[in-house]
């Protein structure tokens, strides 16, 4: 159990970290079956249509993937964020 808001949002990053190379993993693998299926059905139109389409749905979800990860890291990088990705209040004066 997090004791402050601090551990909860370190274990939230954590979590969205770990879990987008996975989304990421999938994805691909989606991409593949579809390029699997465009390839083996070439010669029925509908099989290799459909195989377009999930490579097509394979490759947006890269994207969207690749460009949360980005966008998290951005984050986490330049905006003063702690190795747990907590970003720090600066100091008083």
């Amino acid at each position: 159990m997090p004791e402050n808001f601090a551990e909860l949002v370190a274990i939230f990053i954590n979590l969205i970290l770990t879990a987008i190379p996975v989304l990421i993993a999938l994805a691909f693998m989606v991409f593949l079956y579809g390029l699997v299926q465009f390839i083996s059905k070439a010669g029925d139109e509908k099989s290799h249509g459909e195989g377009k389409n999930i490579m097509k749905l394979g490759l947006i979800g890269l994207f969207v993937m690749m460009s949360f990860f980005g966008i998290v890291e951005f984050f986490v990088r330049d905006f003063g964020a702690t190795s747990f990705g907590i970003p720090l209040l600066p100091p008083e004066r």
